[in-house]
């Protein structure tokens, strides 16, 4: 791989078109041309044909298509590291370069879901504080319709919520894609036991969050219990994902969690792995705000460095706890 930094490194140098490898850090962030068209504001082909430029450019196929899915080849993997330093001296050199920020003041006002674990989140909250140490923060949590009806209402800077389908005057941004499965507690009475089926679990009551219902943002939940003939009743509900957590450990009923959140409660025993092994449904988390109200100069600074972080991090890189 060392002739193929050296073939980057070229084309930087004889003809650099930055745009080519940002488009291509996030065709491989998004793991798709549709989504990376959506982010970017383009349309399919004209990603199409900025990764064919890349690819001719530097003579290497970076993607093997697989109808709507690719993988990426070993060539387009090392493109992609390369493409993550870049992005990120870059945007380290804006930040070090710029000596307004400590000139900048003012208050942001985010609202969030509960519980969001991400090592690179909180290390971007810290590099924030770094970087404009007179910018005052202030973050709610709150429901996913709540976030959403207070950033219409423009009372807020911007939100990290659930929003399954786009809403015409919020800006929305995939922050994180979460693999819900299930999960029983210590206390209950399928805890430990191996080679559970489904049919194992179609009549046991459910732990479950006040948004799954049909057409609320976790309704693919509701749909998956609906499709396989679930007849358990909903026991207990909150719209904390830390209660729903600590309702499923207590054997209210089995429920569903994040798996990236509870990898130390399996660990410790806390909580027991249920079929399906694959998991249920993919949940994103998206960063929102509204296009049309006015930013102040400390609300620019938080969403364009927000933006920055979520270029240059793939989306399971963010899922990372620590």
């Amino acid at each position: 791989m060392t002739q193929l930094r050296a073939e980057v490194a070229r084309f930087l140098n004889d003809r650099l078109d930055w745009n080519l490898l940002r488009t291509f850090l996030v065709i491989m962030q998004e793991r798709s041309l549709s989504r990376a068209a959506a982010r970017m504001h383009l349309t399919q082909p004209a990603i199409s044909q900025a990764l064919k430029r890349l690819e001719d450019t530097l003579g290497r196929t970076l993607i093997q298509r697989r109808g709507p899915h690719f993988e990426p080849t070993r060539a387009g993997e090392e493109v992609y590291r390369i493409a993550n330093d870049i992005y990120g001296h870059m945007s380290r050199l804006e930040t070090e370069l710029d000596d307004r920020t400590d000139d900048i003041t003012g208050s942001v006002r985010l609202l969030s879901v509960s519980r969001i674990d991400s090592a690179l989140y909180d290390a971007f909250l810290a590099e924030f504080h770094r970087s404009y140490p007179r910018v005052d923060l202030q973050i709610e949590v709150m429901r996913s319709s709540d976030l959403i009806s207070s950033l219409l209402q423009k009372t807020a800077t911007a939100g990290l919520g659930l929003c399954r389908t786009p809403i015409e005057k919020l800006e929305q941004r995939c922050f994180l894609r979460q693999r819900y499965a299930m999960y029983c507690g210590r206390h209950h009475r399928l805890f430990g036991r191996q080679a559970l089926t489904m049919d194992d679990l179609l009549n046991e009551n459910f732990v479950s969050f006040t948004s799954d219902q049909i057409g609320d943002s976790l309704s693919p939940l509701t749909v998956f219990r609906d499709q396989r003939g679930f007849t358990g009743r909903i026991v207990a509900a909150s719209a904390s994902l830390d209660e729903v957590r600590r309702l499923i450990f207590a054997g209210y009923g089995i429920g569903c969690l994040p798996e990236h959140i509870v990898r130390d409660d399996i660990a410790q025993q806390r909580l027991w792995p249920l079929p399906p092994k694959e998991g249920i449904a993919d949940v994103e988390i998206h960063l929102l705000w509204h296009r049309g109200r006015k930013m102040n100069a400390a609300e620019s600074a938080f969403l364009d460095t927000m933006e920055r972080m979520m270029q240059r991090y793939s989306l399971q890189e963010r899922l990372e706890t620590r």
